[in-house]
């Protein structure tokens, strides 16, 4: 396995799971040269790599993460990336999956403070889970900043219109359980067991065949914003290959004799 990791984001396996930490606790795990060069760097492994099936973003020290730190930009810590943000001016909106799809489903672990750039990069992900303490916002417009992580775009189609409205335009603390109350996090659990419960829905997902996982998330990402008529076209042409695939021929096997499927991506 390749070595993602950085000084400020550790990236680990725990068998066909992924767990990508933000790890700066001391500042909150607010976002960093060295932190954005990693994730992106994961994104490309998790992806590239056949043995991963599902992937987990957390944070480190009880915290998920406190949005961009823009003192961060210029410090030492900065400096040794500055040939690879050179060489790709986009990747720090790759590292945010604002300009990056990734391919696998990615759950969201949250515990404490995720506003900001925190609560922008968790609307990337497909599945959330929080610690009962947990706090979200998008507080640009607090700072007199723009929130260019996609919260205007993605908010809105994610939760009730009249709720991301105000949640934008306020930059209001929201807490873990009115999160869940309107749909921004889809788990509350208690404070401390969002790791845990998430590394449980992963070995639920890795279980499935991988080649119907992918295809399912390329086809309500592709599908976003098209007619009823032209999305149920679209879904056909990419979920009708899984139908004469190796994985789903061992899928209904397996269930016929009563075991676990062997999935080969094939």
């Amino acid at each position: 396995m390749a070595d993602i990791s950085t000084e400020h984001l550790t990236f680990e396996r725990d068998g066909a799971t992924a767990i990508v930490t933000m790890n700066r606790p001391e500042a909150k795990n607010a976002l960093s040269v060295p932190m954005l060069v990693g994730m992106k760097d994961a994104w490309e492994e998790i992806d590239g790599n056949d043995e991963i099936r599902c992937a987990i973003l957390t944070g480190a020290g009880g915290t998920f993460c406190a949005g961009m730190d823009l003192k961060a930009t210029g410090g030492s810590d900065a400096e040794k990336y500055r040939a690879r943000m050179a060489e790709d001016p986009d990747l720090h909106w790759k590292a945010l999956l604002r300009h990056y799809d990734l391919k696998k489903p990615l759950i969201a672990a949250v515990e404490g403070w995720a506003v900001a750039g925190g609560t922008e990069i968790l609307q990337a992900t497909h599945i959330r889970v929080a610690g009962d303490g947990a706090v979200f916002g998008v507080f640009e417009a607090k700072r007199g900043l723009f929130p260019l992580g996609g919260s205007t775009v993605r908010l809105r189609r994610q939760i009730p219109y009249t709720l991301a409205m105000e949640l934008l335009l306020t930059a209001r603390e929201v807490p873990a359980e009115e999160a869940l109350r309107i749909g921004l996090i889809g788990h509350m659990v208690p404070q401390g067991k969002a790791l845990e419960r998430s590394l449980e829905i992963a070995a639920v997902i890795n279980a499935n065949g991988p080649l119907a996982v992918e295809a399912i998330l390329r086809s309500v990402r592709e599908t976003e914003g098209m007619s009823e008529i032209d999305g149920l076209a679209r879904e056909l042409e990419i979920g009708w290959p899984v139908f004469s695939s190796n994985d789903a021929a061992e899928g209904q096997k397996a269930f016929a004799e009563k075991r676990p499927p062997n999935y080969t991506r094939t």
